[in-house]
């Protein structure tokens, strides 16, 4: 095994040099190349002693001795390295091609949906650990003692994905989590996402349809009962494998804190909001389909702190406190508000949101949008101008932004330098500030934001 040698084309990706650390320390031979790669990619490759010596593409350095080809997403088609292994013959395997082939004889569990399979994910992987469980896994956010994102062993039973819908690669237009054939599938939701390859929404949703339909007659189905479009295709899809579906589970809140109402009495917690209870709730019954009871499970769950970027603190003083979040689709976008604006009742929230992916720039989705920031007190929008040149858009009316939200009071902000400027004037006393984006509002500086105004 220790000769396999693995070439990853676009190596710096935040799923792919993920997959370069967990091979290297498997004991493969791991070699990559990409045209720019940054932090926090470019640090760990270096760590590790993967970083490319040259920033290209270099076709005459691939031969046949290598045993796989893996290509990156963002690879292009016309990839010179690329062309050179398809001439040489090589094996070329897409990110989640690879993760299959890893993971082929394992039970594999694969947590898909528009929103929470990062947390939910998460949420699995602290309790097998607190149980004592061997896992390989795959997750798309770092988490709090789990040193990568990506784990390969060969004595692990068990595999655990991540399962993004997004396409798996410039030769492959499939979505990733149609790769991964899974025993044990969760659904949490669907709410239209990527327009730019699903053009419709029934095109969206035949994927999660798809990928239901994978699931064999000896596999099980968890899947959220609360979300209109996954209950109906849930409900449409025969076959003898188990369905589960679940919900929000009984809690209370008292003092700021939250507490789950269980058989075996209260359980606090240190997350909150509906919606991560209902991705715990998931998580408790994909848990209990690989082995763990209800009383391990609450109290292993007790300690999770949450995944980085998912409803993280920032900071927090008395009478303030400062969350940011991944939030991006606007199914996400409103479950969020919601849930730090329940938790914190008595104080004034300040929501601002980034317009950052291809679908939430697009003009003919923003209507999507609409009171998914209703319950903010204030509400604000950012969105850089150059990340509609970027992505080759046209340009964003504010008037427009304000119509498709259905707030006429939104502040709709295009320079980073603004929106510093207009957080800094306003007053912190008895209120929160959210920020929400998978981007990162042009650098905005949110430790030094939340030092300066808490």
């Amino acid at each position: 095994m220790s000769e396999n040698h693995v070439h990853f084309i676009a190596i710096g990706g935040s799923a792919m040099h993920n997959l370069a650390i967990a091979l290297h320390r498997k004991g493969y031979k791991v070699t990559g190349s990409d045209d720019e790669i940054f932090d926090p990619a470019r640090s760990r490759l270096a760590s590790n002693g993967l970083l490319p010596e040259q920033m290209g593409w270099f076709p005459e350095k691939l031969d046949k001795h290598i045993d796989s080809i893996i290509l990156g997403m963002h690879a292009r088609g016309d990839n010179p390295e690329l062309k050179r292994a398809e001439v040489l013959g090589l094996k070329i395997y897409s990110y989640p091609e690879f993760l299959y082939e890893q993971s082929k004889d394992k039970l594999r569990v694969v947590i898909g949906g528009s929103h929470g399979k990062t947390t939910i994910t998460a949420m699995i992987l602290h309790v097998l650990q607190q149980c004592g469980v061997d896992c390989d896994y795959m997750v798309g956010a770092k988490l709090e003692g789990f040193e990568v994102m990506v784990k390969l062993t060969e004595k692990a039973k068990l595999m655990v994905f991540e399962g993004d819908e997004y396409l798996t690669s410039a030769l492959d237009l499939r979505p990733k989590f149609h790769l991964y054939k899974p025993d044990v599938a969760l659904v949490s939701g669907i709410a239209w996402d990527h327009m730019n390859v699903f053009p419709t929404f029934e095109n969206y949703i035949e994927q999660f349809r798809i990928f239901m339909l994978m699931v064999p007659d000896t596999g099980t189905l968890v899947y959220c009962n609360e979300d209109v479009e996954v209950q109906k295709v849930a409900f449409s899809i025969h076959g003898n494998m188990k369905k589960v579906p679940y919900g929000v589970p009984r809690y209370r809140l008292a003092d700021g804190k939250t507490f789950l109402k269980t058989a075996q009495g209260e359980c606090q917690l240190q997350i909150f909001g509906k919606h991560n209870l209902m991705n715990l709730e998931g998580a408790r019954l994909v848990c209990n389909q690989l082995g763990i009871n209800d009383p391990d499970f609450y109290q292993a769950i007790r300690s999770y702190k949450g995944a980085s970027n998912r409803l993280e603190l920032i900071c927090e003083k008395p009478g303030f406190a400062m969350y940011r979040d991944f939030a991006h689709a606007p199914s996400k976008l409103k479950a969020t508000v919601e849930a730090v604006h329940e938790q914190y009742p008595a104080r004034k929230l300040v929501a601002c949101f980034e317009l950052h992916t291809f679908s939430s720039l697009s003009k003919g989705f923003l209507s999507q949008y609409k009171d998914s920031m209703r319950v903010a007190d204030m509400a604000i929008v950012f969105f850089s101008t150059h990340a509609l040149e970027l992505k080759k858009l046209p340009s964003l009316d504010p008037s427009d932004v304000k119509q498709a939200f259905g707030r006429s009071d939104m502040e709709v902000i295009t320079n980073e330098k603004i929106l510093k400027e207009k957080l800094l004037t306003l007053s912190w006393e008895n209120a929160n500030l959210l920020l929400m984006s998978s981007g990162n509002f042009s650098g905005l500086n949110m430790k030094g934001l939340a030092d300066t105004i808490g």
